[in-house]
């Protein structure tokens, strides 16, 4: 067993020396700096105490930098995640109470827990079955939602908190005109200063100086903005170890949004890792240790007062952007973070949360792809139907619906497009031995009393009948005139006793007909399931060729010397 595949922090560290150091510690200032402001907003956005979103930039940075297989992922708390704690959360108990913040703990305990067991027996495929039309749907979604949230913040208003759109946006309408004038104008001020620092450079630390704006604004001139809502106190110190509450009826309830908290964790996670990786050629990802380095930050985290944590595009980029070679990088942000903790949490009392509501909008309303969305428009429109399903469920329905519609439709088109292959009639192309579609090549030549005909995907149950209709298809338009059926079958990968069953009924219909069916370009364990399922007993090895040009070619000429051979080497490899 290699020791630094299960501890990848192994992998860099005996090699790591000071020019490594000097990007990484750029990197980890940079993101720690970014973190700080990112953290207390988006605790908010959780429903706790901002103190919470410190706690989960400290552990679970450690565990990943120590078992995470990408050495630029920035980990810590991230708003969509955050968003969907809040609306699990929310159904169980008070936002900001002690039984709130319990819960949201043990919450991250179970959504580690799955991630771990997931990476240990290698079930990262699971996640494949959202694909990214899926991905771009719920995020652009879960991103306007989070932003709508925060309105209430950004204007001063007590405006309903909710994961569905029409919800949030009809008690905006009705109560808009109750906008605090000082805490909308500081809000909006944020706003601008944040995408201004944005267009010049993305590495400025543009959440950090309004943070200090806000808060010098407050302080110095409070008199007048005594009617904007503030953090006040964040207790200082680093979080102390202690076990989640248990409650077999809470972790019952909560058991949809962790799925979904891992489901979408993993998939940030994965995506934001492939990502920087395409950067760089001194690692890889490994999709099943990022599910146990996920899983172990998660459930360490949570022993120390973290709600669950994923990656951040942003942090991520950033760090990446900032020079950070590897985990080095993560562990000076949580050292940064460690201090702000210990010594400067009441800098933070005057900061107002209209301008967190500013970074956190500007943040996540980035994350609305419509780049994406033209690009399926133009690409693949049933894809581009399946983002808007998936955008639409999540808008208007909530968060796990939106996951059970992308996850569903997911599932719904994989089975049509496989169950519905791609199909051709093959004509040789003229002074060649090749076989080529007849819609694609207009010179190809097409006999009356041959088909060759060829099926793009494994043959089994969900797709036999397809298989059996389209070449039925195909036969009566040949009419009367067809003797010779050639498959060409060397698009097909696997066959299971349906599909082999299904293939046997043919070929026994085209002798009744008197109609001599070859196959062509059959793979070594395909033929292998054929000759188990007793094909050999209806039709020889003399069936079988190398390409369909040989199988006319012998139907034609009768010339058996070279499908002799063929036949003779099937017999020796089957044996």
């Amino acid at each position: 067993m290699n020791i630094k595949k299960i501890i990848p922090i192994l992998e860099w560290l005996p090699n790591y020396n000071s020019s490594l150091f000097k990007g990484d510690l750029i990197a980890g200032t940079t993101v720690g700096i970014i973190l700080i402001p990112q953290g207390i907003a988006y605790a908010l956005i959780a429903g706790l105490p901002p103190i919470y979103g410190l706690y989960c930039a400290l552990v679970p940075q450690i565990m990943y930098a120590i078992f995470g297989s990408s050495r630029q992922v920035a980990i810590g708390p991230v708003a969509m995640d955050s968003l969907i704690v809040a609306t699990g959360v929310s159904t169980l108990a008070l936002a900001g109470s002690e039984s709130y913040i319990a819960i949201a703990i043990l919450l991250a305990l179970m959504v580690g827990s799955i991630q771990f067991i997931m990476g240990i027996f290698s079930l990262g495929f699971i996640v494949n079955f959202l694909s990214k039309p899926v991905i771009t749907g719920f995020t652009s979604a879960i991103a306007l939602t989070i932003g709508f949230n925060q309105f209430r913040n950004l204007l001063g208003v007590d405006f309903v908190q909710s994961d569905q759109i029409q919800v949030i946006v009809k008690d905006i309408w009705l109560h808009i005109s109750n906008f605090n004038y000082h805490t909308t104008s500081i809000g909006l001020i944020s706003v601008v200063v944040i995408i201004f620092f944005r267009k010049i450079n993305k590495k400025i630390p543009n959440a950090l100086i309004v943070v200090i704006l806000g808060i010098l604004i407050m302080k110095f001139f409070g008199k007048g903005f005594e009617d904007v809502s503030i953090v006040k106190d964040i207790p200082s110190g680093l979080p102390k170890f202690g076990m989640p509450s248990f409650d077999l009826d809470q972790m019952r309830e909560l058991l949809p949004i962790a799925l979904t908290l891992v489901m979408v964790g993993y998939l940030e996670t994965i995506s934001i890792g492939k990502s920087l990786e395409a950067k760089q050629d001194e690692y890889r990802i490994r999709p099943n240790q990022e599910l146990i380095a996920l899983g172990i930050s998660n459930m360490v985290g949570s022993l120390f007062k973290a709600y669950p944590s994923t990656s951040s595009f942003s942090r991520s980029a950033i760090n990446q952007e900032s020079g950070a070679r590897t985990g080095m990088a993560a562990l000076i942000s949580v050292v940064m973070v460690s201090i702000t903790l210990l010594f400067l949490t009441p800098l933070f009392y005057h900061l107002p949360k209209t301008v967190l509501a500013a970074i956190i909008i500007v943040a996540v309303f980035g994350l609305v792809n419509f780049k994406e969305a033209k690009f399926l428009w133009k690409a693949n429109q049933l894809d581009f139907w399946l983002m808007l399903a998936t955008f639409s469920a999540t808008l208007l329905l909530g968060i796990e619906y939106g996951i059970i519609v992308g996850v569903g439709l997911s599932l719904v088109i994989l089975i049509y497009r496989t169950s519905r292959p791609y199909v051709a009639e093959l004509g040789k192309v003229p002074n060649s031995n090749f076989y080529r579609n007849k819609h694609r090549f207009d010179d190809v030549i097409i006999d009356d009393d041959i088909l060759v005909f060829r099926f793009d995907a494994q043959l089994f149950y969900a797709n036999s009948g397809y298989f059996r209709d389209k070449l039925d298809e195909m036969m009566d338009r040949k009419g009367s005139a067809l003797k010779l059926i050639v498959l060409d079958a060397e698009s097909i990968n696997r066959v299971d006793s349906t599909g082999v069953e299904m293939l046997k009924e043919r070929i026994r219909f085209c002798q009744k007909k008197g109609i001599i069916f070859y196959l062509a370009g059959v793979k070594g364990p395909v033929r292998d399931d054929l000759f188990r399922s007793g094909i050999l007993e209806i039709i020889d090895l003399t069936h079988f060729f190398m390409r369909p040009n040989q199988a006319v070619k012998f139907y034609k000429t009768g010339d058996r010397r070279h499908q002799e051979k063929y036949a003779k080497y099937i017999h020796q490899a089957y044996d």
